[in-house]
């Protein structure tokens, strides 16, 4: 069974004369790190809201653990964790009042009226991740007192107090300094590992999708590609070799010789599908430079926006 199922899903507001979402169909499996990738308004955050249960479609199917995301609402909701890209957390309560209603809501424990008369499980997990994004200190102060990115991770704790089976992130690290970022990847690496966690996310960050399993590329609303990281690197980008030499003339020459293209810009630019290494080996031009440039994600996401004409993401 696929953890998450979109078949032929459209979604258009009212007077709008065309769908935010047009006809789109993927699966994703259990454990699987899945990103959902697109310029701004091309239908991610639609999307991510229809499948959190938030936003209503127009046709399709939408399954979520098997669930079907209108007709049994309530069992999805049970099943996923989200963090949201805009706030949700209550400013009349403290920090960890939003997290102790929110594990009560989901079944986690019942409701008891302080902290410490709380069970210990739910005491030790809220300690725990506290520490792991760095809000120790903030726990127990009202969140109108705290500022935007430690609510940033406050919402983080939040939706892993339950362990769901699906984490749904939009946009997780947005406001989180670099070492708090790099504690939240750490941290749901491990629930992935540990329960088979499986993480639809959308970020702009794109070097965040970089060892996800899959990446998916909405455009205009319509799937444009999905496909693995290396599969779309590979479908937009090759690999360079970065050359000079005291002779660059004879270097020029030799790469010629052999076949090979290159540009000149600042240094020789060689494109290469096969190994660096047999490319090297054939060089006779003493060589004064030799770097090797592996294309990204971000490199292919962005060359992917330049040839469909969106510019940035």
């Amino acid at each position: 069974m696929s953890m998450i199922e979109v078949n032929n899903l459209v979604k258009r507001y009212k007077r709008s004369d065309q769908s935010a979402v047009d006809d789109i169909s993927f699966h994703v499996e259990e454990g699987e790190f899945f990103a959902f990738l697109g310029p701004n308004g091309a239908g991610k955050t639609t999307t991510i809201s229809i499948l959190t249960t938030t936003l209503s479609k127009t046709s399709g199917g939408v399954k979520i653990a098997g669930f079907d995301v209108e007709k049994e609402a309530r069992q999805v909701r049970e099943k996923v964790g989200i963090i949201f890209q805009q706030p949700s957390l209550d400013p009349q309560l403290t920090a960890e009042q939003n997290i102790r209603f929110h594990a009560c809501l989901y079944g986690m424990c019942g409701y008891r009226p302080t902290f410490k008369m709380m069970p210990g499980v739910y005491r030790k997990r809220v300690m725990d991740l506290a520490e792991i994004v760095g809000i120790q200190d903030a726990l127990f102060r009202p969140i109108k007192k705290l500022s935007g990115g430690m609510q940033r991770k406050l919402e983080i704790i939040r939706s892993l107090i339950h362990t769901p089976n699906v984490l749904f992130l939009d946009e997780p690290t947005q406001g989180l300094d670099a070492v708090s970022r790099r504690s939240l990847w750490e941290y749901i690496n491990d629930v992935r590992e540990q329960y088979g966690t499986t993480v639809f996310l959308t970020t702009h960050y794109i070097d965040e999708a970089e060892n996800v399993d899959t990446v998916c590329i909405i455009n205009h609303g319509k799937i444009a590609v999905c496909c693995s990281p290396d599969q779309m690197k590979k479908s937009l980008l090759r690999h360079e070799l970065i050359l000079d030499a005291e002779d660059r003339a004879a270097l020029t020459s030799e790469l010629s010789a052999l076949g090979l293209p290159f540009a000149v810009n600042g240094r020789v630019i060689v494109p290469y599908q096969e190994t660096a290494q047999d490319i090297i080996a054939r060089l006779q031009t003493k060589l004064t430079a030799l770097t090797i440039h592996e294309p990204t994600l971000e490199d292919a996401y962005v060359e992917f926006l330049h040839k469909t004409g969106r510019g940035a993401a």
